[in-house]
């Protein structure tokens, strides 16, 4: 064989290699950081992004995708008119499509550059118009503020007080109206309540630590001004100790050996909610906001409240539960339990509604492994498997509890970085997002694939309004660095049909037209759920819906025959590249990275 054979037979071998190579790149072989068929990965992850554990002690890999790499085009001519919009059939119950929003980034009404609560009110129909005949909004029914009480920072975190509004929002009479706006429209409203601390400049932790200069007077009536330590009720607010304790994050009072636990930040002083005297007061403090509208609360860092003691952290949750759910059963509560999937889910023990289910969402949950990683472990089938274990382990301690899926939120990498900004997995990953049963969270600007990683003020941008009207557009938090997006502005998404943002919107009202979809119990469909086939039904009541899902790049026919399903046709169906879905016969004929709903 002479050497230009040779030559040539060598190309023709190595771009075969390469061929196939690209041919599964979409999704890596990565066993072992995948996800168990019979369960879901223990989430620990810190918030600074760093690589966890999980409890078998599997590294899990969590470093985000690059900023730079283009994102995917999809071929516009697969594109078919969407035919199945139903009526919708909203039911006016604690479950909701909820939508995170960050005031200080979204939208500016006065030009200091600090989003505001007037520049939500302004914005309001862009979620919901409240008018069921259009189609121009988003459709969510449920706004999750962030903290918008005063504070020293940009995230509001440290509340100074706990009955006000920060003044770089607005005005207590501004949150009225908010509050009378979303009414109008059916938007419930739960905000943030920090009970874990507060911040060192609340009158609160000022007056106690004066007070821990006093010593007790010995009376039974203080007879000392500005009360003495032992007559001071708000040095049990705090977890003050006299001299500094051998372990845990503890702080100078500045007066005499006074220490103050802080396990955040030192400004940010630990509340001690054993206290009697404290609970009373945040009782109080929960009513004021419950009767002036608000729908719930948000509860930040539930597991340090007591950092470590899964039993004492149960007991505060199930007393604010008890004491919200007394007032009205209506009232909405869903925890941060951002701790492993075992650990998390005896949380539900307390009572409380709702859980952020971590074990799916971010760069190592089981929503991104399946897209990302290949072996049965990451499979369609394994997905629909996993649903159901959450569903049983979480019910296992409330029957009653309502799954809260988030995909990323403020403390997160923003999510189109976790598939290297290919918007078929994009795509796809909101679909499966918004199909768990439950109340499912979308992060302001996730709709329109905005970027942000790194520190947090990266991950909290401003809202992508538009490039060529920037009236609104917030300037960002002062520590955030340059953060370049990757998709368009919602301005040049909005009237694109395969966009992002019009895929979210499809994916929304499918949960609008579909009351089984978030209330449902899932049971797996075993004749279907197979290779990178999910496949489950959802059951609420006497009414059931069948949800199928191709997790592959590759088109599936799926054969209804032996399901046992009694299916009169197609609901509706998400695709990421506007192919349709269609049923022919008892055959399902799915597109790739595509979720259809049977009935």
């Amino acid at each position: 064989m002479n050497n230009k054979k040779r030559i040539s037979i060598v190309l023709i071998i190595c771009m075969l290699v390469c061929c196939s190579c690209s041919s599964t790149s979409s999704k890596n072989t990565a066993d072992g950081n995948s996800v168990d068929t019979n369960s879901v990965q223990d989430n620990k992850t810190a918030s600074n992004g760093s690589d966890a554990k999980d409890d078998a002690g599997l590294e899990v890999n969590q470093n985000d995708a690059s900023e730079n790499t283009a994102e995917d085009s999809l071929d516009v001519n697969n594109y078919v008119e969407y035919i199945y919009n139903q009526e919708l059939n909203v039911i006016d119950d604690i479950y909701r499509t909820y939508y995170e929003v960050f005031l200080y980034s979204y939208y500016d009404s006065n030009g200091d550059g600090i989003g505001d609560i007037n520049g939500l009110i302004s914005k309001l129909d862009y979620l919901n118009d409240g008018d069921d005949s259009t189609d121009t909004d988003l459709g969510i029914n449920g706004i999750w503020l962030m903290p918008m009480m005063p504070s020293t920072t940009y995230h509001k975190y440290d509340v100074i007080d706990y009955y006000g509004i920060d003044s770089e929002y607005g005005s207590l009479e501004d949150f009225k109206n908010l509050i009378a706006e979303c009414d109008k429209r059916g938007i419930k409203v739960i905000i943030d309540f920090v009970i874990n601390h507060t911040s060192t400049q609340n009158e609160w932790f000022k007056s106690a630590v004066k007070s821990l200069g006093i010593e007790p007077c010995g009376q039974k009536t203080c007879n000392v001004e500005g009360l003495c330590r032992e007559h001071n009720p708000y040095c049990g607010y705090y977890n003050f100790a006299e001299g500094k304790p051998a372990s845990g994050k503890y702080y100078s009072t500045g007066q005499g050996d006074w220490y103050y636990e802080g396990v955040f930040w030192d400004q940010m002083p630990d509340l001690n909610l054993a206290d009697a005297n404290l609970r009373t007061e945040l009782e109080t403090i929960m009513k004021y906001w419950l009767d002036m509208g608000v729908g719930g609360f948000r509860l930040d860092a539930a597991k340090e409240f007591y950092s470590g003691n899964t039993e004492k952290n149960v007991e505060i949750l199930k007393w604010v539960t008890d004491y919200v759910k007394g007032l009205n059963p209506d009232n909405y509560l869903v925890a941060e339990v951002w701790d492993s999937f075992g650990t998390m889910s005896q949380y539900y023990a307390s009572g409380i509604d709702s859980l952020f289910n971590f074990p799916f969402a971010q760069e190592q949950g089981k929503i991104v492994t399946t897209l990302n990683y290949t072996g049965d472990n990451n499979s369609g089938s394994s997905f629909g498997r996993a649903m159901v274990t959450v569903q049983d382990k979480f019910r296992s301690f409330n029957e009653n509890m309502i799954d809260a899926s988030f995909f990323s939120n403020h403390d997160t990498a923003r999510a189109a970085g976790y598939f290297n900004y290919k918007i078929d997995k994009i795509k796809m990953a909101a679909g499966m997002n918004l199909m768990m049963a439950g109340n499912s969270f979308i992060y302001y600007g996730e709709e329109l694939g905005m970027s942000g990683s790194g520190r947090d003020e990266n991950k909290r941008a401003p809202m992508y309004w538009s490039t060529t009207d920037v009236t609104g557009m917030t300037a960002g938090p002062k520590e955030m660095e340059t953060v370049t997006h990757n998709f368009g502005t919602y301005e040049d998404q909005v009237d694109d049909p395969m966009s992002l943002y019009n895929y979210y919107k499809r994916a929304v009202r499918l949960r609008n037209e579909n009351p089984e979809i978030a209330r449902g119990t899932t049971q797996v469909i075993d004749a279907l759920n197979q290779g990178d086939i999910a496949a489950i039904t959802r059951t609420y009541g006497d009414s059931s819906v069948a949800i199928l899902y191709n997790v592959s790049e590759e088109a599936a026919n799926v054969s209804l025959k032996d399901s046992g399903l009694n299916t009169e046709g197609i609901r509706g169906y998400l695709s990421t590249d506007g192919a349709a879905v269609t049923l022919e016969g008892d055959i399902v004929n799915m597109p790739p990275y595509s979720i259809v709903v049977l009935k």
